[in-house]
């Protein structure tokens, strides 16, 4: 027994850690599979509905110092229910897009249109005008709800709205064109709602509407289904996670991490989330000590904003014992365990349309995940060789795809079937085609195109390499180029736009570029250029750097080259066309000199 067990350790060090995991998935697969052989097609809501039967007097939220429990937050949900039943005409199947900042309203919102059997679209509450108008007409909602501080924001765009879609603000004095919901809930009853107007027929019936830019352009509203709400919450119970937990939420809950597994996971688990409005590197700490926070959730530009902060006595004493996230590079990791003590990093990895992910639970770090035998299993991938300057998976004579070796970069593509499928966006189908790759290995097989490119070792461990296509990932979000490149285009003077991301030392993901054109005979307006951007795009979107250029290269399909340019980066050591960065002071872009580009790779300029 003794030698046998020495041979595990050598040979297998993972197994007991992989072995005991998969039966957390198993469990969760089993619960759910029990349920609909019964008969009982339970959703997220159901669950929340359980846990404010069974604890109702149980803080749920904790917002700004103020509590809100089980109970609280089941009876305003159930007002504006009500509210909405008696003064909208919404009927079950509908959409209503929702434009809100973190706080608790989000959530009595979100669960009283969920009473209702309406599925709700959330908005990226940093997207203004034309993106936030594309937004809303691409998930056709029948109503329109926006938080008091996000109102100015529909204002602008209130007469290019849709025809027949209904504005409702959560606010005592809103403007002609706007219903006030917080006037209708002062009358509002607070009466359960009948559990006919959110049944689920089926656990593959729409939930909600969350925007992604993927890796095909402009935002698109992914379907999140009832099964795929129902997995995301189950994700802080597999990391062991458990009713006893008070979970710090900083991310916005528009995403998925945010609302499934942030607000769902605590409903799995009848936990106490703490919720704030933005996050805050300076505050973070005072909170999880205040409200003896043992969880939080990440992005990996958290974890590096935390390391940046002044070092203070006492860094290692709260009651922190798991983060849950994606993001973290290796470096921030080792320094941040150094720093503020033993928290376990459960790292994982997965889209919010997507159908696969992984999840680290043996806190190995750097890797986003882990694969083995089990795994494959249940979740059919591969990691396949990729063309960078083609931007296409390279294919054989045959017509085949091919598999990368061990330690070798590969798109991660997951098969789509039965058990495993891939539901797409709302609307327009070739935008759901686009993430399909068809007749990968064999005739009239399917794989969704993650869009990632990812390494696996040796010990089966999982790493994110990096992003294709026409997005890149800046401060936790999706940028797609094409939407940054048609705002710029917009400007008279503009012959092409051309954008892109780039590698900034210290930084996770990538920080816009544009390359661009000008027409014949004008001449370069940069004020312009800023005005243009920061009017129509969020802070995080918009291009920090730009290159002018002669002549824009392009590919055999006319589109613009982007590899070398993005190898090339901002460096004006390495490249010979102006250049210039985004100076907010000044409120233009100005001339990058060595001098600005020595201490922006120092980090002595905050990006």
């Amino acid at each position: 027994m003794a030698l046998l067990h020495l041979l595990q350790k050598l040979l297998f060090p993972y197994f007991w850690k992989d072995f005991w995991f998969l039966l957390q998935v198993i469990r969760c697969g089993i619960r759910i599979e029990l349920y609909r052989r019964k008969g009982e097609l339970v959703t997220v809501l159901d669950k929340f509905l359980s846990q404010a039967q069974k604890q109702p007097r149980k803080p749920f939220i904790v917002y700004e110092g103020d509590i809100y429990t089980y109970e609280d937050v089941d009876r305003r949900s159930s007002r504006v229910a009500r509210a909405f039943l008696n003064h909208s005409g919404l009927e079950k199947g509908d959409t209503v897009a929702l434009l809100m900042s973190n706080e608790p309203d989000f959530v009595h919102v979100w669960f009283g249109l969920a009473k209702l059997g309406c599925v709700v679209a959330f908005l990226n509450s940093n997207i203004r005008s034309t993106s936030l108008l594309h937004c809303i007409r691409s998930c056709e909602p029948r109503a329109l709800v926006v938080g008091a501080d996000l109102l100015e924001a529909v204002e602008e765009i209130l007469p290019s709205l849709p025809e027949g879609i209904s504005v409702w603000a959560v606010k005592d004095s809103v403007p002609r064109g706007v219903i006030s919901l917080k006037e209708k809930l002062s009358t509002a009853s607070d009466k359960p709602m009948p559990r006919s107007h959110h049944a689920a027929s089926n656990l593959k019936t729409p939930s909600l509407y969350i925007f992604t830019s993927g890796t095909t352009g402009l935002p698109k509203a992914a379907v999140i289904t009832q099964l795929q709400a129902l997995k995301g919450a189950a994700g802080l119970w597999a990391f062991g996670c458990t009713s006893d937990d008070i979970i710090y939420i900083t991310l916005p809950l528009y995403h998925s991490s945010g609302a499934l597994l942030g607000i769902g996971g605590c409903i799995e688990l009848g936990a106490t989330c703490v919720l704030k409005k933005k996050f805050s590197a300076s505050q973070f700490w005072n909170d999880c000590k205040k409200y003896n926070v043992t969880v939080f959730q990440y992005i990996g530009e958290i974890c590096r904003y935390l390391c940046k902060q002044p070092k203070r006595e006492g860094e290692k004493d709260h009651k922190v014992r798991l983060a849950v996230g994606n993001g973290v590079r290796s470096d921030v990791w080792r320094e941040f365990l150094d720093r503020f003590g033993n928290i376990k990093m459960c790292e994982l990895y997965g889209a919010t349309e997507g159908n696969i992910c992984f999840m680290n639970h043996t806190g190995k770090i750097g890797a986003v995940g882990r694969t083995n035998f089990f795994y494959k299993l249940f979740f059919t991938f591969n990691l396949i060789k990729y063309d960078f300057q083609k931007d296409e998976p390279i294919r054989n004579e045959q017509g085949w795809c091919s598999h990368v070796k061990k330690g070798e970069p590969g798109l991660l593509i997951s098969r789509v079937n039965e058990k495993n499928p891939f539901f797409g966006y709302v609307g327009n189908k070739k935008h759901t085609e686009k993430k399909l790759l068809r007749d990968v290995f064999k005739k009239g097989d399917v794989y969704f195109n993650t869009g990632d490119l990812m390494v696996q070792d040796h010990e089966n461990f999982l790493y994110f390499s990096d992003r294709i296509g026409d997005t890149f990932r800046w401060k936790g979000e999706n940028i797609a180029t094409t939407e940054v490149a048609d705002i710029i285009g917009m400007l008279d003077f503009i012959q092409e736009p051309n954008v892109y991301g780039v590698a900034v030392p210290d930084c996770e993901g990538k920080i816009g570029m544009a390359s661009i054109t000008l027409k014949p005979n004008k001449s370069l307006d940069l004020e312009k250029v800023y005005e243009q951007v920061v009017t129509f795009l969020p802070a995080y979107a918009c291009p920090r750097f730009l290159r002018i250029q002669e002549k824009m290269e392009t590919t055999g399909t006319f589109k613009p080259k982007k590899f070398q340019l993005v190898q090339e980066g901002f460096s004006p050591l390495k490249i010979s066309d102006p250049l210039y960065f985004m100076d907010n002071l000044k409120k233009t872009y100005v001339p990058l000199t060595k001098e600005l580009y020595d201490q922006i790779m120092l980090g002595e300029i905050k990006l």
